[in-house]
């Protein structure tokens, strides 16, 4: 997954979990003139730009303080949104049921991308089950995956046939 450094992740996580929200994940994407720090929050009551601006504070100080990224860089506090992006096993456990799309580093079965239904995960392997076929992907082999919206899988659905428009 598209995590960022541990060190980053070990720094901001425990001040995000501070604040109550959920730490969903951290991305980090390094440049020497326009880099992207991007921190997902999310919280039973939802996201608003309130909470993201309060997250954005605090770790602006410990970032001011730390200094844990050399050079310049964008911060980015934002809701995780309808299609949230998973940096854990543990997320796909959590949508057991529930569409993604995967990105791969490496094909598995002649394939860079998936689109299926969670339907198990066991260990680090994920079960994604696309129309009548089973693909068992490692965690590890992830390079993004993110949640499919409910109203884009009913398009998907109409537009194969699957659904009447009653």
């Amino acid at each position: 997954m598209k995590q960022a450094p541990e060190h980053l992740v070990d720094l901001i996580e425990p001040i995000v979990e501070g604040l109550g929200y959920e730490c969903v994940g951290i991305e980090y994407n390094p440049h020497p003139k326009h880099g992207l720090l991007r921190i997902y929050i999310d919280s039973e009551n939802g996201i608003l730009v309130e909470d993201c601006t309060k997250v954005s504070h605090q770790i602006s100080g410990a970032m001011d303080v730390e200094d844990p990224i050399l050079g310049n860089y964008h911060l980015e506090v934002s809701s995780p949104g309808a299609d949230r992006p998973f940096f854990k096993v543990s997320q796909f456990e959590r949508y057991i049921g529930s569409m993604v799309l995967v990105n791969l580093f490496k094909a598995i079965d002649g394939r860079r991308k998936i689109t299926g239904l969670i339907v198990k995960v066991e260990d680090n392997t994920i079960s994604l089950q696309e129309g009548d076929q089973i693909f068992e992907v490692p965690f590890i082999a992830m390079s993004k995956a993110r949640l499919v919206p409910e109203s884009r899988v009913f398009k998907q659905s109409i537009e194969k046939g699957g659904r009447s428009g009653k």
